[in-house]
């Protein structure tokens, strides 16, 4: 995506596709007051839903809706919007768009094009964008919760404080460098001002620590579940999805590559990962399986190793924080818990699935646990916390580095911030945020 022509006046469906009840129709730019004056005869009072026939050039009648005009700056883009509320049929949104696009200066929007321009004038900074996206994105409550947070500018407020901070203590110490011979700048301020930054330095590291709740919350909690072949975890998934997603047989090697599941737990969301079965002597193919199965179990915040009845064999290699080791069949009386099993379950009878259940809720909501609702959720988020936490210990530890060298490493770390919000952008970074956005977003 370039960047916008604001010498343009943009247009989309906002809503969702058609058929629908009502579509909505957005227009942002310098043209917005004649495309309603060409379209509707008038433009209505700012703010006001106006009930008009809606025409184009020619006077033939589109349809009979509700308008509503936004003059600028107040309202999403900064800019004069508009929209359309008008009935949801095919031939009355597609009569629509094209009249829109006949009138001069006017164009269809690219993806993101309207958040983009309400990022360019202000209303909005790179944070509560992304935070948009999630909203819209949004497929559980704690997903929805944290979205709405950072859509509002709440983690912005965080990220402009810590660079202003970070701005006043590099005014105090240049102020040191070109006023230290006069009386009202104490030469022991620069100093005392390193206490602060250490202070500031702590405060961010425990931000940081949050990242990774904060990217599981936005992303998921990826359970891998493994096992040698008919151990039963295809059957797992199917009953923990309540649905037949994953083919069940006998016959052994039925799964060969990995099949994703999303589950909705306690409002968090969690994806399942059904693997092919792990054994020695298998063919080519199946062989492609194993290494995936193994890989998926190797990248998941949580491995399910389900065991049948007298196996006693571990066959991925995990960590016990991250492994739950599950008896599988318990209708065939395999005594799970007798040999330390965290679990035993039987899909044909349900025994045990609500206490899996439960397991699993647990692990999510200790790896999802923060003391703060403002949780950094990409990676992006990530890379720029870690930099700017890298030059802040560069300039609290070495002493001995001249203080001019110092003052650089806080701009450093207050230039990373600043990418954070979008104070301090590039260009290829605003083209790969706004083209995750939908048209009309």
């Amino acid at each position: 995506m370039t960047a916008p022509d604001y010498r343009d006046t943009i247009f989309a469906l906002s809503s969702g596709p058609p058929p629908s009840g009502v579509a909505v129709i957005r227009i942002s730019g310098p043209d917005v007051r004649f495309a309603l004056e060409t379209m509707t005869g008038a433009a209505p009072d700012a703010r006001r839903a106006v009930l008009a026939n809606i025409c184009d050039r020619s006077g033939k009648i589109i349809d009979r809706g509700l308008i509503i005009y936004f003059p600028g700056p107040h309202s999403f883009t900064g800019e004069d919007c508009a929209e359309f509320q008008i009935h949801g049929g095919m031939a009355v949104i597609s009569s629509m768009l094209a009249a829109l696009s006949a009138l001069p200066g006017l164009r269809s929007a690219e993806p993101g094009e309207f958040s983009r321009r309400a990022f360019d004038n202000g209303k909005m900074d790179l944070t509560a964008v992304e935070g948009l996206a999630d909203l819209i994105a949004a497929e559980t409550e704690a997903q929805r919760k944290m979205a709405l947070e950072q859509s509002t500018g709440s983690l912005l407020e965080i990220y402009r404080r810590w660079r202003n901070e970070l701005i006043r203590i590099r005014a105090m110490i240049e102020a040191d460098f070109d006023f230290s011979d006069e009386e009202d700048v104490p030469g022991s301020v620069v100093q005392s001002i390193w206490t602060n930054v250490s202070a500031l330095r702590d405060e961010i590291g425990r931000h940081l620590e949050d990242a990774r709740a904060g990217e599981i919350i936005r992303s998921g909690y990826r359970v891998a579940i493994v096992g040698a072949p008919n151990a039963g975890k295809s059957s797992l998934l199917n009953a923990l999805t309540k649905r037949d997603v994953a083919i069940v047989s006998d016959e052994a090697g039925t799964t060969r590559d990995v099949l994703e599941v999303r589950l909705d737990l306690n409002g968090y969301s969690v994806i399942l990962f059904d693997t092919a079965g792990i054994r020695e002597g298998a063919g080519a193919v199946e062989e492609e399986g194993i290494r995936r199965a193994k890989a998926t179990a190797a990248s998941a915040d949580l491995v399910l190793e389900l065991r049948e009845p007298g196996a006693e064999k571990q066959l991925v290699d995990i960590e016990p924080d991250r492994h739950l080791l599950v008896a599988s069949k318990s209708d065939l009386g395999n005594g799970g818990a007798a040999y330390g099993y965290d679990c035993e379950v039987s899909v044909r009878t349900d025994h045990g699935l609500d206490a899996l259940i439960n397991l699993l809720a647990v692990r999510v909501s200790s790896s999802t646990a923060s003391t703060s609702p403002l949780l950094p959720n990409r990676q992006r988020h990530r890379e720029y916390l870690q930099r700017c936490l890298y030059a802040l210990d560069e300039a609290l530890i070495y002493l001995e580095t001249p203080l001019e060298m110092r003052a650089e490493l806080l701009r450093n770390a207050g230039d990373m911030i600043g990418r954070l919000t979008g104070a301090i952008d590039t260009e290829d970074l605003l083209d790969v945020i706004f083209s995750e956005f939908c048209i009309g977003k």
